[in-house]
């Protein structure tokens, strides 16, 4: 079995507070109903990701990125750690994205944050306060899902129409006359 991941993306809503460039490993075994990343389940999909390329990687986007995100790769623990201490060893924070409850020790030891949790699509994903995925600050042991449920729109949630006539709708020569008329 070889480490390998689809091309890696910038991304900004995986790790709040972060950009982070994320690496989707191939290899899922978990098979989730209702996947997004379907594409994950087949180990040979995607490219090898060597220590040397993944070092260029994050050469190329130096003085960008704040963190380094996995999706998956904790089936292949010793490849994803000699990733994470790289990544560290460069100042970087790391975090996993697994559908598994639990992760081994010798993998979380490396990482900022954790997102563990089969995906469930009755319950929903991290921006769903019923959720049954759980996304930790691994520094602090505290549980930051509130982080990812948007809050209700305060601005528009309590405004009612001023009145109920169906929006009127000009033709393009109608408005160009209601302009010329108030000039």
């Amino acid at each position: 079995m070889t480490f390998n991941c689809l091309a890696p993306t910038i991304v900004f809503q995986e790790v709040p507070g972060e950009i982070s460039l994320c690496f989707s490993i191939t290899g899922c075994k978990l098979g989730c109903r209702g996947c997004h990343s379907t594409e994950l389940w087949n180990e040979n999909n995607g490219q090898y990701l060597s220590n040397q390329s993944f070092r260029h990687y994050l050469a190329q986007y130096a003085g960008l990125l704040s963190c380094i995100v996995f999706f998956g790769g904790e089936w292949q623990a010793p490849e994803l750690i000699e990733k994470l201490k790289i990544a560290r060893q460069l100042g970087l924070k790391t975090c996993l994205y697994s559908g598994q409850e639990h992760i081994d020790i010798g993998i979380s030891e490396h990482l900022t944050y954790l997102k563990t949790g089969k995906w469930d699509p009755q319950r929903g994903g991290l921006d769903n306060p019923g959720t049954n995925q759980v996304f930790f600050d691994l520094t602090t042991g505290k549980k930051l899902n509130h982080l990812f449920v948007k809050p209700a729109d305060k601005h528009n949630a309590n405004l009612t129409p001023i009145n109920k006539k169906p929006l009127q709708t000009n033709t393009l020569q109608e408005t160009k006359g209601n302009l010329h008329a108030a000039a």
